[in-house]
């Protein structure tokens, strides 16, 4: 792959699915027309995050994936020749629906889609009322500017899943995510969530050697109980930050790596040479109980 313009698009978004649509594929074209070649959006872009309620109303947000917005998004990719990693509500089959991100390539060709594997259910993050855990494993994706890995959101907890997606042959992560504050917390809590947050991702490049690009969304939506933190970033293989948005506004970054720095950071710090993978059946365990 080598050297590669990436693009983190950070927005708010509206109760209306088309003008989300028309404000994410404006948003494309501006990041296109300053270099980037691989464009991800955030988790879940086409409308609020309505995951804060358990609403039947809302399973009519999904779509299928191929479908109706995969082909809008097919399309701009093929004008425009870059990747963009799309986030969407799946409608597999009536009563079965996924969190799920589509990859289109710069000539405009579906790859395919990752299916959220971990879902979580805490306050105001009820996603295991919408979402059937994925059932297509973790995927990599060949793209014309190399091959990329896509997780979603809470899937930023496990090593477990970055490390596959690594061994799989990613040289890029891209998390798509929508994580935020509860209004009622106070700023030393905020602080170490998105310290943590940020961390354990920070993390996941490190030990695999690869560049993690996260991309949060931003704002208060519907009753404001919950302000989405923003802070969009991309790590160097070593855990540095290359870029961050601010917590507040809608931002387009642009950053350009170079994965060519996955060789010399595995070569100089061997994690994956030194792997004791003889030792690691008990990691399949729930628990080990002593």
């Amino acid at each position: 792959m080598g050297k590669v313009k990436v693009g983190l698009i950070q927005a708010c978004c509206a109760e209306d699915k088309a003008n989300n649509l028309d404000s994410a594929r404006k948003k494309i074209i501006e990041a296109a027309s300053q270099g980037a070649q691989i464009i991800c959006l955030q988790e879940l872009f086409a409308s609020l995050y309505f995951c804060d309620v358990e609403n039947y109303d809302n399973f009519d947000l999904a779509e299928p994936v191929p479908g109706p917005t995969t082909e809008i998004f097919s399309k701009l990719a093929a004008e425009l020749g870059v990747v963009i990693v799309a986030s969407l509500f799946e409608k597999r089959a009536q009563g079965i629906y996924h969190n799920t991100v589509a990859v289109l390539d710069a000539d405009g060709s579906y790859l395919g889609k990752y299916r959220k594997m971990h879902i979580p259910d805490d306050p105001a993050y009820f996603e295991k009322f919408y979402f059937t855990p994925g059932d297509l494993g973790y995927q990599t994706f060949k793209t014309a500017f190399g091959n990329i890995g896509i997780l979603i959101c809470w899937d930023q907890w496990y090593p477990e899943a970055a490390r596959i997606t690594a061994l799989m042959g990613a040289e890029i992560l891209f998390y798509p995510t929508a994580i935020g504050w509860a209004l009622s917390q106070d700023k030393a809590t905020n602080d170490e969530q998105f310290d943590a947050w940020q961390t354990i991702q920070r993390s996941h490049a490190v030990a695999n050697g690869v560049h993690v690009v996260s991309v949060n969304r931003v704002g208060l939506e519907q009753d404001g109980a919950m302000k989405f933190w923003g802070g969009s970033f991309v790590s160097n293989p070593f855990g540095r930050i290359l870029c961050q948005a601010t917590h507040d506004l809608e931002e387009i970054l642009i950053q350009e790596i170079d994965t060519s720095q996955t060789d010399s950071y595995r070569t100089h710090w061997p994690f994956l040479r030194d792997r004791r993978i003889d030792s690691y059946d008990p990691i399949t365990k729930r628990f080990i109980d002593q």
